[in-house]
């Protein structure tokens, strides 16, 4: 079954928005159709779907083989890059300990308060984003087990594909956790708000069109954990700014784990683009068509439908996460992959070579129009009923 991908129009990529190519082929194992996707919706409606039609399946069958041979290749070169369990940071290392006495646990929680007060409110908003994004690992789990090739087929695979995954689900569940413990002690958000939109984030999933296709599922988090990495980065330089050091730690810490699974999924690609030139290279433009997206695009808090494009502003204006961040990102890859230097690309292959590698001077111009966002005054569920000024 052959992949087909379509570059009768280019889509800028966005940090806020969240739509498909307007027209994508739809592959089924046994048949296919090309049919009209409607605009991916920016909210997790109790009501609604995210899109009608979802693409399935796109990755041909005898692909499969290509990952089943690459399983000696992950033991040796991806999953060296778990940390063992006795040499991982635990929440607990950065937070109040109640193990060492009421008196001192309290002593250490308002010492954490006080740190916190200096922080505004737009901080706590992009931290309980930041956190949410952390927390809604289920979904990111599920998602994987989707991917026809890599999946965890039993729960406990012994499949080095299968291996890394629940690796690095553990450690992306203690960056929550260590997020949700800070946010809660600090006493500065409306911990009721942040658990209900954890719950409909779950709830909602994510539509970010993988199509059960590896090819694009690490092309998507090659990207992702890069941007989280610079996220997470920014928000501990803000926390200095702030005055609170220990947070700014924690921020950096988890920057840190995301560094490293950004080697690995950059690895994965690399490996992809030396044994399957031509299918990588169409994910990758594939994935660059369909603008990657927050994990939390579906983000929801019961009350506000805007919640995600509001927060999006927010970033986008603390300077957290922004269109020149994702420009750059964009023209790391394309050096790191060295995907201007590839050759021997046939077809629509070379096409997507000279879509991507022609692409960041488009999204450039993004940053320029971001700049021109005026003000306005927006009112996050999240804090406690006070106006945030983005």
């Amino acid at each position: 079954m052959k992949q087909t991908i379509s570059f009768s129009q280019f889509n800028i990529p966005s940090i806020v928005g969240a739509s498909p190519p307007p027209t994508t082929t739809i592959h089924r194992r046994t048949t296919t159709s090309s049919r009209r996707l409607s605009p991916v919706l920016a909210v997790a409606s109790p009501t609604t779907s995210p899109s009608l039609h979802q693409v399935t399946y796109s990755m041909p069958p005898e692909k499969l083989e290509i990952f089943k041979s690459l399983e000696p290749w992950v033991f040796e070169n991806i999953l060296p890059l778990r940390k063992p369990v006795e040499k991982c940071w635990q929440p607990i290392k950065f937070l109040p300990n109640p193990s060492q006495g009421p008196e001192q646990f309290a002593e250490e929680v308002r010492a954490l308060r006080q740190r916190a007060s200096g922080l505004s409110d737009e901080y706590f908003v992009m931290l309980v984003g930041n956190m949410l994004t952390e927390d809604a690992l289920p979904t990111y789990q599920t998602l994987f087990n989707t991917l026809d090739g890599v999946c965890d087929e039993t729960g406990c695979s012994r499949c080095p594909w299968g291996i890394w995954s629940r690796a690095w689900s553990a450690e992306e569940n203690q960056h929550g956790d260590l997020l949700r413990t800070y946010l809660y002690l600090s006493g500065r958000v409306d911990m009721l708000m942040v658990d209900k939109t954890l719950q409909y984030l779950i709830g909602a999933g994510m539509d970010i069109g993988l199509e059960n296709n590896p090819y694009l599922g690490f092309v998507y988090t090659s990207f992702q954990e890069r941007a989280t990495c610079l996220s997470h980065g920014n928000m501990a330089r803000l926390a200095t700014e702030g005055g609170d050091p220990m947070l700014a730690h924690i921020c950096g810490t988890i920057a840190a784990d995301e560094k490293r699974h950004e080697h690995a999924y950059t690895r994965i690609i690399e490996k992809l683009l030396e044994v399957d030139p031509n299918a990588t290279m169409l994910a990758i433009a594939d994935m660059m068509k369909k603008k990657i997206i927050m994990p939390m695009h579906l983000m929801y808090d019961g009350q506000d439908p805007n919640i995600f494009e509001s927060f999006s502003t927010i970033i986008e204006r603390q300077g957290v996460y922004t269109s020149r961040h994702y420009a750059e990102i964009l023209e790391f890859f394309i050096i790191r992959w060295k995907l201007e230097k590839l050759e021997g690309l046939i077809g629509e292959a070379r096409c997507a070579q000279d879509y991507v590698c022609g692409l960041p001077p488009r999204v450039r111009k993004l940053e320029s129009r971001a700049k021109k966002i005026e003000p306005h005054q927006v009112k996050f569920s999240w804090i406690f009923n006070k106006q945030v000024t983005t």
